[in-house]
């Protein structure tokens, strides 16, 4: 089953939030509205607002279009993190596209990532829910944080699993698990539905981020989005590198461990088999599965509807995925 497919039960309404994105990229600022029509048109799944879509008809929001904006408001928070990121990463290509910091500099790329972080914060406002604003402010600073534990960490061959995923649920994770309770806020549920939802967006962002690292590694597809060997270019030590590296010794561990230090990614071939022969990937591959699995029980309360049915197949989904 496609993406398309998956979330046809909300076409329309993500019609609308692409609608709402480009009116509110809008700027009387020349610069941002030509980074802002690079962003727009530079591609993208849209899974995090296309979630806050599906979890509010999920727990039966019928009543205006708060959730096409709060589903604007996440993307605008995660397409910063994206500006911020490629600028930190020196990334020059993303989705098979120039990045914005590679045609119009890491400034403007930067300075561009704050205005759409102040604009999220703007229309925030608007919902005028003050639990709303708290738990957006609060997993936009857990992003951060796992931003910076992530660039501390670049290079390391020792980093252990366990911070890994520590780095994963702040930097992936939290705005999946933050855009599902707040999609049930917004609903008038219980408590004891948003944790529910909240606990899905965590291990499906979980979930998404391990298979995005094992894609790195694997089957990545570079025009879609994922260009094999990013992750190790840039220092990052993926659970794939984690696992081989306590699977191996010797001469291959020696080999996976330079390669870390140095980001050579001309010891791509090398790693690839090494992850493969002391069957990281398998490994890999697994730990997602099990996210996945604790993110459909998650929802085991909430009530059949073509909509949980769409949250259950994207978990599904995000494992055979190839981009």
């Amino acid at each position: 089953m496609s993406l398309k497919s998956i979330l046809a039960p909300v076409a329309r309404e993500m019609h609308d939030v692409d609608a709402l994105i480009r009116d509110r990229l809008g700027s009387d600022v020349v610069l941002i509205n030509a980074l802002a029509d690079h962003i727009i048109h530079s591609g993208g799944k849209r899974l995090r607002p296309a979630l806050v879509l599906l979890a509010a008809r999920a727990c039966g929001y019928r009543d205006g279009g708060g959730h096409v904006l709060l589903a604007a408001i996440v993307e605008f928070i995660h397409t910063a993190t994206l500006l911020h990121d490629d600028v930190v990463d020196g990334s020059d290509q993303r989705r098979g596209k120039d990045t914005a910091n590679s045609v119009w500099g890491n400034g403007a790329s930067v300075l561009t990532g704050d205005f759409l972080y102040s604009r999220s914060f703007q229309m925030m406002v608007e919902l005028d829910e003050m639990r709303v604003m708290r738990i957006l402010a609060d997993a936009t600073n857990r992003i951060a944080e796992g931003e910076v534990l992530q660039l501390m960490n670049c290079h390391n061959p020792d980093l252990s699993e366990a911070d890994y995923l520590e780095v994963t649920e702040r930097k992936t994770a939290s705005l999946f698990a933050a855009g599902c309770r707040l999609a049930a806020v917004l609903a008038g549920t219980g408590e004891d539905t948003q944790d529910a939802l909240e606990a899905y967006g965590r291990h499906l962002g979980i979930a998404f981020q391990v298979v995005d690292d094992a894609l790195d590694y694997g089957t990545g597809d570079g025009r879609l989005g994922k260009n094999v060997g990013d992750d190790l270019q840039e220092g990052k030590t993926t659970l794939p590198l984690i696992r081989a590296l306590a699977e191996t010794d010797g001469d291959t561990a020696r080999a996976l461990r330079k390669a870390i230090e140095d980001g050579d990614s001309g010891a791509l071939v090398t790693v690839q088999k090494a992850i493969e022969s002391s069957g990281a990937m398998a490994y890999t591959f697994a730990r997602a599965e099990d996210e996945s699995r604790a993110a459909i029980e998650a929802l085991a309360g909430i009530p059949e509807s073509p909509y949980k049915s769409a949250l259950t197949q994207l978990a599904e989904f995000c494992l055979r995925r190839s981009y």
